[in-house]
């Protein structure tokens, strides 16, 4: 969605607050140079303190606060965290899930196929439409927060996944035959005796119910987004914070989303990263999380949550918290806005600090906040709206992410492990990537396309796959893929399934590797170590571009590379350390005349095409050094300095600095 300003701000909940003082954090804010704020998504109790009283008080204030100061509003709905009132006249509103029964008190603890959760929450939605919706500065509205379908397990939800089932196998033979229900006497001759999907042991059928509750996920958006276009004026939007899988830190795609489906009810992409700062900032969460989001709608999105100060150990060094805000808007996105304006005193989030502390007065990280504020203000329209185009695209799978989980590797290696180790590879390089699903249709826009630990694939996508290279596109495919089919059944036939001609090669031993490194051109037999999985490659027509060092797998290759049609096709059948795998991804990058950059990690370039068609070259310096480096790009304009710049001199970078070039190409 193009937008017309860069939007810069931060979460605001006058319900939290210790005492009134919305005047002075409105006027602090547009100190800043904030202009947006992003209100209301838990305050469900509040706006309805018992069962059909409502008191849209705070609400009201916050708008018409915002309305004087002249700061836009994102509302949310309400709706993922209920009142405890719900919870005493209806007690099976709580999810059921594989570890029983939830107990009142978190957030996301509903069954959201509840009936009675559905007819509150659309009043709700309702009164807080009739309220909202009618005010000039309310942009846009989230649907509910970080949603998921919170592993319901409810006797209502299983009856759902018997109907679900029902339609999507007409014939329960064949539905028996698909998930392989004869294996210890699994089979279900009845949909009446359907069991309890919390006993099953078949991975087939556990993964077809976390795919439906994924289902539940984009339904209930589909659901709420229907009852908001009824109220929204025009030029109003519908957006949602999605997530990332969370280890502490935002870090891969969600398992528990399928995001590109949930997304397509939705006028915007919006996303919350989270992220270490001090000495562990890289940028690569940004930029992944970035790149997800922008796959969602192929379109500029909005960062709607990220941190200020942040959790424990993430206080930004000075110049950080600007890296960060421009690392975004790098991306593709179209605003910057903080979890959240003031730190909380009460509950478990208490010690998440925002842009202010607890005392809620001016400190560094609003002095910085200030400054990226002025900066927005004054070029933000060449950076606003950015067109990100990429010679490279990683394929990514939710079905192949439950597929590993339903099958690990080990314990410290799953699909997200897998798909950064590919990403994380090009970003250090500087090779941009966009990415794209398992469903995409227009792969041969990409010169590269990578597909890692595709577990999961049907025959049309394995179809896709085939037609890319034979049309001339250059694939990279890594370990276990192509294993099994959409219901995780084992193709019975040679691996990688329907891709031996076009990789040239197939195996169908698999091993634990000991001991084991790589030889062959680029590969260093001290350094190059293979862990985790080796496939035991056995070359046809395709050339071996790397084999393993060891006594009894030494006749087996680790890399296959080989042209099909017009393209080529290379196959990693191992899981090997970084240098060796960069050597792998710079081959397959020269093959397809993609130009890479002379400059690495820790300087961090990020391009796109601004409203002025202009070409907009980002260089960010992750490091607590000065960096010198040489500027590859057409004579420009630095917009920060306004300085003129000439292709080929050398540039300086401060410690977590940037600069920002625009040229006509």
């Amino acid at each position: 969605m193009k937008t017309n300003k860069l939007y810069f701000g931060a979460a605001y909940y006058d319900e939290y607050m210790p005492y009134e003082r919305m005047d002075t954090d409105m006027q602090m804010m547009r100190e800043a140079g904030m202009n947006v704020i992003r209100i209301a998504e838990s305050t469900w109790s509040t706006w309805e303190p018992e069962n059909g009283r409502f008191d849209f008080s705070h609400l009201v204030h916050m708008l018409d606060c915002a309305k004087k100061y002249g700061i836009s509003v994102i509302v949310g709905t309400p709706t993922y965290a209920i009142p405890s009132w719900m919870v005493k006249e209806y007690p099976d509103i709580l999810s059921v899930t594989h570890s029983g029964p939830c107990i009142y008190g978190h957030r996301q603890n509903m069954d959201i196929t509840h009936p009675a959760y559905r007819f509150h929450c659309e009043r709700i939605i309702r009164k807080m439409m009739e309220v909202a919706a009618p005010y000039e500065n309310v942009i846009g509205f989230q649907i509910d927060n970080e949603t998921k379908p919170y592993d319901t397990c409810s006797e209502r939800a299983q009856k759902l996944f018997v109907s679900y089932l029902k339609e999507k196998f007409p014939d329960i033979g064949e539905f028996n035959h698909e998930f392989g229900l004869d294996y210890w006497s699994n089979r279900v001759d009845d949909w009446e005796n359907f069991p309890d999907i919390r006993g099953t042991i078949n991975q087939s059928l556990d993964a077809e119910y976390r795919k439906f509750q994924r289902k539940l996920v984009t339904d209930f958006h589909k659901w709420q987004a229907g009852i908001l276009r009824e109220y929204m004026r025009e030029g109003q939007f519908i957006t949602h914070n999605f997530d990332y899988e969370w280890r502490n830190f935002s870090f891969g795609i969600q398992p528990e989303v399928n995001q590109f489906d949930a997304a397509e009810c939705m006028d915007v992409a919006g996303c919350d990263i989270y992220h270490h700062s001090e000495d562990e900032l890289t940028g690569a969460e940004i930029a992944f999380g970035g790149a997800v989001a922008y796959a969602l709608k192929k379109d500029n999105y909005l960062v709607l949550e990220t941190e200020a100060q942040g959790s424990f150990g993430w206080l930004p060094y000075q110049g950080q918290l600007r890296l960060q805000a421009y690392s975004h808007i790098a991306c593709g996105a179209n605003s910057v806005m903080y979890w959240h304006w003031h730190s909380i005193h009460n509950a478990i989030e208490s010690y998440w600090k925002g842009v202010l502390s607890h005392n809620l007065k001016e400190n560094a990280t609003y002095r910085e906040a200030k400054i990226i504020g002025q900066e927005f203000a004054r070029i933000g329209g060449h950076i606003r709206n950015l067109r990100k185009q990429c010679d490279v695209a990683v394929m990514v799978s939710n079905d192949s992410l439950v597929g590993f989980e339903e099958f690990p590797v080990d314990d410290t290696l799953n699909y997200n492990d897998i798909l950064r180790w590919i990403y994380d590879s090009f970003y250090r390089m500087n090779i941009e990537c966009s990415l794209v699903n398992d469903r995409e249709e227009n792969l041969l826009e990409y010169k590269v396309l990578v597909v890692p630990a595709l577990y999961s694939a049907d025959e049309e996508t394995i179809g896709r796959l085939r037609n890319y290279v034979e049309h001339g596109g250059h694939l990279i495919m890594t370990y276990r893929s192509l294993f099994a089919d959409r219901q995780l059944k084992i193709y019975p036939d040679d691996q990688p399934h329907g891709m031996t001609d076009v990789i040239g090669a197939t195996y169908d031993q698999f091993t634990c590797p000991k001991n084991v490194h790589l030889c062959g051109d680029g590969f260093s037999e001290e350094k190059s170590l293979v862990s985790h999985w080796m496939e035991l490659l056995i070359p046809g027509e395709g050339s071996a571009w790397a084999t393993y060092s060891h006594p009894f797998w030494k006749e087996y290759a680790a890399v296959v590379h080989h042209a099909f049609g017009k393209g080529t096709a290379t196959y990693i059948g191992c899981h090997m350390d970084e240098d060796s795998l960069g050597n792998v991804l710079k081959k397959v990058l020269e093959l397809a005349g993609v130009s890479g950059k002379n400059t690495v990690f820790p300087v961090i370039i990020k391009e796109g095409f601004n409203e002025y068609e202009k070409k907009v070259r980002f260089y960010f310096n992750y490091s607590p050094d000065e960096v010198e480096f040489v500027y590859e790009g057409a004579d420009g304009k630095e917009l920060l300095s306004e300085k003129l710049v000439e292709k080929g001199t050398k540039q300086l970078l401060k410690p977590w600095d940037l600069m920002i070039v625009e040229a006509d190409c």
